[in-house]
């Protein structure tokens, strides 16, 4: 049976790749947004370009957090592009945002229905502030899978990844909630990169979503390769999604992960330590490090989860 799924997200040309994925191969409740990638509202209205286009206005979509929990907001236009999904002409959105905050409908949601995992594709503010509304969300929820962080570099300092560095304080309050954790990183969503090869793969699909994909890839690549000289962007929510649909495809370990909030120079670092499991029993507990709180992805089968994308934008009609 299909993982059920709340999908909160701040799309992002990944954001709405992982959308694509997890409407045709998970139960997706309801999808959220959170300011990350673009403002709230730019990228709520991403949100529901990409149900519309793709068929999925079944799904309730609302709108979340604009600010992360103390720390100012940062978004990144360089990337994504003003709108936060520049590249594919898409209309307006004639679907009604739902009529109330994204982290009541993660709440009233996760409390109806069991065995639900959050999805967590932006920066962790809904999530925090979910798990705050209501405590007993920690023993309801099956896991939060999420994409952020990194075992070893960032992407926005050398210490830190993006979603997470947006806003530690909520990374840190899901991290020490005592809900089952997956943290899918830079240091296995970077080896998934869409190449030029990819992505004319993507375009000879040839339904009217996986055009669409091709021309999210291309904008979000060809910004890529300006910035970073890189052959392409890296698929990191796809990632995340992948890692729900067939566990098979991303490898995983035990991990403490402590996220770093002070740091000069380390501030949205996450600290993976692995020592707990590593260390014989009988060698002392503060040589051990901290029990594992995570599971943290370690490897990936870059190839198939590439295919996955390429079957799934297949089935679309």
């Amino acid at each position: 049976m299909a993982r059920r799924v709340i999908v909160d997200c701040d799309p992002g040309h990944d954001d709405a790749l992982a959308i694509l994925l997890a409407g045709r191969r998970l139960e997706v409740l309801a999808i959220t947004t959170v300011a990350g990638n673009q403002t709230v509202e730019k990228v709520t209205t991403n949100a529901l370009k990409v149900v519309e286009a793709a068929g999925l206005t079944a799904i309730p979509v609302a709108r979340g957090a604009a600010t992360p929990l103390v720390r100012p907001p940062r978004h990144a236009p360089e990337v994504h592009g003003e709108t936060g999904l520049d590249g594919p002409e898409l209309p307006p959105p004639r679907t009604p945002v739902a009529d109330r905050h994204a982290v009541d409908l993660i709440v009233e949601t996760a409390m109806r229905e069991d065995d639900v995992t959050l999805l967590a594709l932006g920066p962790l503010t809904n999530v925090a502030l979910a798990l705050r509304r209501e405590p007993r969300l920690s023993q309801r929820l099956r896991e939060i899978c999420l994409m952020g962080g990194s075992t070893t570099r960032g992407n926005v300092t050398p210490a830190a990844e993006f979603n997470i560095s947006v806003d530690p304080e909520a990374a840190h309050a899901v991290f020490t909630s005592g809900v089952p954790v997956r943290m899918v990183g830079l240091n296995v969503t970077q080896q998934v990169v869409a190449t030029p090869e990819r992505r004319r793969a993507v375009r000879a699909a040839g339904t009217r979503v996986a055009v669409l994909a091709a021309d999210l890839l291309e904008f979000y690549s060809a910004a890529i390769h300006r910035l970073y000289g890189l052959p392409g962007g890296a698929l990191h929510d796809p990632v995340a999604a992948a890692a729900l649909i067939d566990p098979s495809l991303v490898r995983f370990a035990p991990m403490h992960v402590a996220v770093e909030l002070h740091g000069e120079h380390t501030a949205g670092m996450t600290v993976c330590d692995d020592r707990y499991t590593r260390t014989a029993p009988d060698v002392p507990a503060a040589r051990r490090g901290a029990p594992p709180n995570a599971e943290v992805a370690v490897a990936v089968d870059a190839d198939r989860c590439f295919d996955l994308l390429l079957d799934v934008l297949r089935e679309y009609p």
